[in-house]
């Protein structure tokens, strides 16, 4: 049995250490960005029909994980996408172009921090300027690093969260709403961490939380005027951030009720549904692709 069917099968999660934020191309086993799971613990490919044919997304932490499968997906379906990541992610943001560009359609890379406004509105002003305009925004990018104890939990790295995984997602969906018209959408990533309490990753669970609270409030501000904002909450999924910001006794329970972790596809089917017109009636929501943890939120 391969690695991969053994990771499909079961909680296979090889133990293993980065620096953050991690590189898609040191997993020991790789994850998967445009291939689903089988019924039999195999995979197979992502089946596109046309969704997004025509649209314009910019997608933050495009460069690995979530972010890599949703703008392949986003290309499968139609979509040009424009992705930003940090200037150490430019390996695997290359990649993500190659994958995206191998499917038919323009993927466009920025390298900047979002935790300075300036550099959120540079995002925007650049998206338009090689897009010709927004369609899908997903917030995407996060930090996270676990901590056990608040005491131990330092103030700089609270504010740096804070900074990375909330107030990017205010400015840039600030400065792209001008520009969306009616149909439009903005999806957020949040967690399953914000309706769990994780006790490790409490500034993340605090934005993660707040995130929830922003889909909400911003959904009741636009969905009169046709634009629809809602959420994922992503549970254990195999990406780069959990070798780079894991304990090895966190990565040795990182699973789900289904047995396993999700794999980033899985997450960014969620992500397409949420862009279509297929979920034309949903707004202010959040998808629990969690694998399968009740929540009750």
């Amino acid at each position: 049995m391969s690695d991969k069917s053994q990771f499909q099968q079961g909680h296979k999660v090889p133990v293993t250490h980065q620096d953050f934020p991690g590189k898609e191309s040191k997993l020991p086993i790789e994850a998967q960005y445009d291939q689903l799971p089988t019924e039999d613990g195999g995979y197979q490919k992502y089946k596109a029909c046309g969704k997004l044919k025509g649209k314009r997304a910019v997608i933050t932490g495009g460069d690995s994980g979530i972010g890599r499968a949703t703008a392949i997906l986003f290309a499968m379906e139609g979509a040009d996408v424009f992705i930003v990541y940090l200037p150490e992610e430019e390996d695997d943001a290359q990649e993500t172009k190659k994958r995206v560009e191998a499917n038919g359609h323009k993927c466009y890379l920025l390298s900047t921090d979002l935790t300075k406004q300036e550099n959120c509105k540079k995002v925007i002003d650049e998206a338009l300027s090689k897009l010709g305009g927004i369609d899908i925004l997903f917030n995407n990018a996060a930090y996270q690093m676990m901590v056990e104890d608040i005491k131990d939990l330092s103030e700089d790295q609270w504010i740096h969260t804070f900074n990375t995984n909330i107030h990017p997602f205010f400015y840039l969906s600030k400065y792209s709403l001008p520009h969306m018209k009616k149909g439009s959408t903005i999806i957020n990533n949040a967690s399953i961490n914000a309706y769990i309490g994780r006790p490790d990753l409490l500034d993340y669970t605090s934005t993660k939380g707040a995130i929830v609270s922003f889909t909400r409030g911003l959904s009741n501000q636009y969905v009169s005027k046709g634009i629809r904002v809602n959420a994922v909450a992503p549970g254990p999924v195999w990406t780069p951030l959990i070798p780079a910001t894991m304990s090895e006794d966190a990565q040795k329970q990182f699973t789900a009720p289904m047995g396993r972790p999700a794999q980033p596809s899985e997450i960014a089917t969620c992500v397409v549904f949420l862009a279509s017109m297929e979920s034309s009636a949903i707004s202010g929501q959040t998808i629990h692709c969690n694998g399968g943890t009740i929540v009750n939120g």
